[in-house]
Parts: C-alpha cells; sequence; structure tokens
C-alpha cells in the first residue's frame, strides 16, 4: 500500500514549512497554526466554536498550487475535516471546515488537548451523529506571521489559556 501522503512534494514547501500563523476569520473565529514540516501541523483556537482546543503533530497534505499560494488539508479523529489555501502575499487565507453533526451539537466536548484524548475522539466520532455537516466557509485576515523554522516543539506547546496576555493580538 502506498503512503497517504505521497501527493505532497516536500521541494516544493520549503517557502511554506516552519511559517507560524496567527489569523482572524471574518466570523471573529481566531485560530493559529504551525507548518512544522511537510507532513504536519500544530494548531491552537483561540476562539470560536471550539476555542481553547489545541493539537499536535496533525497528519495534513500539504501542496504548494503557485509561488505564494499554499493548502493545508486534514482529517481529524473527531470526524472534522479541514483545508486551508494560505496565500502569503496579500496575507489572506480561506478556509472550510466540515464539522460532523456531533461537534455542532456539542462543540466543548472537543475543547482540550486532543493529543491526550485520541482515544475518546475517536469514540465519540464513531457514535456520531455526523451527519449533517456543519460547514463553515470563510475567509480570514492573517494578523501574525513568522518563521520558526520545522520541527519546533516550542512553537505551539501549551494551550491558549496558558500563553501570556495580548499574545494571540500581536500583529507582524
Amino acid at each position: 500500500m502506498s503512503d497517504p501522503f505521497e501527493s505532497t512534494r516536500p521541494d516544493e514547501l520549503t517557502a511554506f514549512i516552519g511559517k507560524h500563523f496567527i489569523y482572524t476569520y471574518e466570523n471573529g473565529w481566531q485560530y493559529e497554526l504551525y507548518v512544522k514540516n511537510e507532513r504536519t501541523i500544530d494548531y491552537r483556537i483561540h476562539s470560536g466554536m471550539v476555542g481553547g482546543r489545541w493539537v499536535r503533530d496533525q497528519e495534513a497534505h500539504i501542496v504548494r498550487l503557485s509561488d505564494d499560494v499554499f493548502k493545508i488539508s486534514w482529517d481529524e479523529p473527531t470526524g472534522t475535516t479541514v483545508s486551508v489555501a494560505f496565500n502569503l502575499t496579500t496575507h489572506i487565507i480561506h478556509g472550510v471546515i466540515f464539522f460532523p453533526q456531533w461537534v455542532a451539537q456539542d462543540p466543548k466536548k472537543t475543547v482540550c488537548f486532543q493529543n491526550d484524548h485520541l482515544d475518546e475522539m475517536r469514540a465519540l466520532r464513531d457514535a456520531g451523529p455526523t451527519y449533517p455537516k456543519l460547514v463553515i466557509d470563510e475567509f480570514a485576515d492573517v494578523t501574525f506571521t513568522e518563521d520558526c523554522g520545522a520541527d519546533d516543539q516550542t512553537v505551539i506547546s501549551c494551550a491558549p489559556s496558558e500563553l501570556p496576555e495580548g499574545y494571540a493580538a500581536r500583529r507582524h
């Protein structure tokens, strides 16, 4: 069986690997994402329906669409599927999140450090209901970007509630 991530072309991703973003969707939800390497991301959710949730080492499909446009897509153990396109020139993101019905009904069940609750997330996903999906289709403005290099375990290493005051309000 082939590697499910073989469509990723690591040699095309060098300008994107190690990028750390904070961004706010038009609906006001604020997210943070670190492109850890060509196969994994870390992220934190500062506000919105699942604000307080954070994840490390999420496997993802990461591709370059053009010189400064990249797309990351992933499927979470919760059954939530996400696809986010980043334009590094305009500092605009477009994201689509497909929440299964069980998350839409009680999003707080997912607000945790997911890595410590993988079996629980899978059990909740399998118990459902999964359909109809709640689709969030939004643009976002990138308010902070920095280059942290690949595989830095310190970029996203705690819950949003443990960050210093003003952390997510930084501009760069």
